[in-house]
């Protein structure tokens, strides 16, 4: 792992919104580094020894089944972390973590981590109250899983994911879509062939591209506007 500039770390909203003085002082415990898409990160039962903070990737969180068959429960971009309840103590993972989008890391030992926000009380309290949110988003996407039809749920995952990463141009396969859905591969071929006749979506091999947000954003289940909703109280971006 190599050391990279501050600017690049605030790249990561969390870390962006952490007091500069305690980013300074974190120095060369703060790394960089880049994964591919598919890189594991943690195993059920594994402990967290370190936490992510994503600058351009994205990271799900997917509980997994007896017969190798995984549920997403969570995704992870720019505006959070990984990891990041272990500053509480010793934690175990009880999902599998992968990065869906490959990109760049910010990435520090949990116990280096937990060391300096011990000496800042605003941090601590701005982790209890992602932790909580993120649950809640868990909570939200069980939910939708099971009440909501495959177009709008496609179109909710969609949506979070360019909010993840900031960007309309998502790396996405279909049989990793469907995956994530928990649907068959030709489902997903069907309902994209669908989106993009409408013109909300651009499909190309390993990619999707978001031409209409604002349609998309109709067209998704309402559970997309509620995890918006939810993330409100956390106000990313502003400095203590």
């Amino acid at each position: 792992m190599a050391n990279a500039s501050m600017s690049s770390h605030q790249d990561n909203r969390l870390l962006a919104a952490l007091p500069r003085q305690m980013l300074e002082v974190m120095g060369r415990d703060l790394k960089e580094i880049s994964f591919v898409q598919g890189r594991g990160i943690y195993e059920p039962g594994e402990p967290i020894d370190e936490i992510y903070f994503p600058q351009s990737g994205m990271i799900s969180l997917l509980v997994v089944a007896k017969d190798g068959g995984a549920v997403e429960t969570a995704t992870i971009g720019r505006e959070g972390a990984v990891g990041l309840h272990s500053v509480w103590g010793k934690r175990f993972s009880f999902t599998r973590a992968t990065t869906q989008i490959g990109g760049k890391f910010s990435v520090i030992r949990s116990a280096a981590f937990a060391q300096f926000a011990d000496d800042y009380t605003p941090v601590r309290d701005l982790i209890a109250r992602y932790t909580e949110v993120l649950w809640a988003e868990a909570q939200q996407i069980a939910a939708c899983n099971a009440v909501h039809d495959t177009p709008a749920r496609l179109c909710r995952w969609l949506l979070q994911c360019a909010d993840r990463i900031g960007s309309t141009n998502l790396p996405l396969t279909q049989d990793l879509i469907a995956q994530m859905l928990g649907v068959r591969r030709t489902t997903v071929t069907l309902e994209a062939q669908s989106l993009q006749h409408k013109g909300l979506i651009k499909y190309a091999r390993g990619h999707i591209n978001i031409l209409d947000r604002e349609q998309l954003e109709r067209c998704a289940c309402e559970c997309y506007a509620i995890m918006q909703q939810e993330k409100l109280p956390l106000k990313i971006g502003v400095r203590f």
